[in-house]
């Protein structure tokens, strides 16, 4: 199971590397998360830049060594990371990489009630999906090909594990789709019959019947 951590959010991590490299003001880090594209592999919302740091300068983890002022512009403060904050930053990268996590994909959620649509819609949502999938996927290998020219490869690395992502979905739907037209998908049958009478299935009903006796009653410790 993965730490819990003083700082739990995301976008504390690249705030961190950021500041490997040299002290910066929130600002300059924006905008360095900004050209680097970070927002396409980390959840960054911009607008919590400062609170971030904020939080990261209240556990320790990063301190300002200066303040200062340009124009009429507001002040900024300059900050540099912490040996705890370095300590943090490598700890927390090692658990990342290491350690599998369960997350949860809208698309799986959608994925696990699937009955509630008719079988028909499914496929046309499906097909619809697909496109966009197949889309995405030139999209990303023609700029991963592109920036792979000038930039090594160490530093898109991400973009090539997402783009194995979308290929891996694309597929897999691709193979869901040949069995759902085809109507050998197992259970597919009494799904059409759920949306034809709107009755559920009489080996539904004695499949969720298996499943509640074999269940534990809430509260004991089988």
């Amino acid at each position: 199971m993965a730490k819990r951590r003083k700082v739990g959010n995301v976008m504390a991590l690249p705030v961190l590397a950021l500041l490997v490299e040299r002290p910066m003001h929130p600002y300059e880090m924006g905008t360095a998360l900004r050209m680097r594209h970070k927002e396409d592999s980390i959840k960054i919302n911009y607008s919590s830049l400062y609170t971030v740091v904020g939080n990261l300068e209240k556990h320790g983890f990063v301190e300002a060594v200066s303040t200062h002022r340009e124009g009429r512009r507001p002040e900024r403060t300059v900050y540099r990371i912490t040996d705890s904050g370095h300590e943090e930053l490598e700890d927390w990268m090692r658990d990342l990489i290491s350690r599998p996590e369960k997350e949860f994909p809208r698309f799986e959620a959608a994925l696990s009630l699937l009955p509630v649509l008719p079988p028909d819609e499914v496929i046309e949502l499906l097909r619809g999906r697909l496109r966009t999938l197949d889309q995405q996927v030139a999209g990303r290998a023609g700029a991963l090909e592109q920036g792979g020219k000038n930039i090594p490869r160490l530093f898109h690395i991400e973009s090539e594990y997402a783009l194995a992502l979308l290929r891996a979905e694309a597929d897999w739907i691709r193979s869901l789709l040949t069995e759902l037209e085809a109507g050998t998908l197992a259970g597919v049958a009494a799904w059409r019959s759920l949306h034809a009478t709107g009755r559920m299935p009489e080996e539904w009903l004695a499949l969720q019947h298996r499943q509640n006796t074999q269940q534990p009653e809430a509260g004991t410790d089988e």
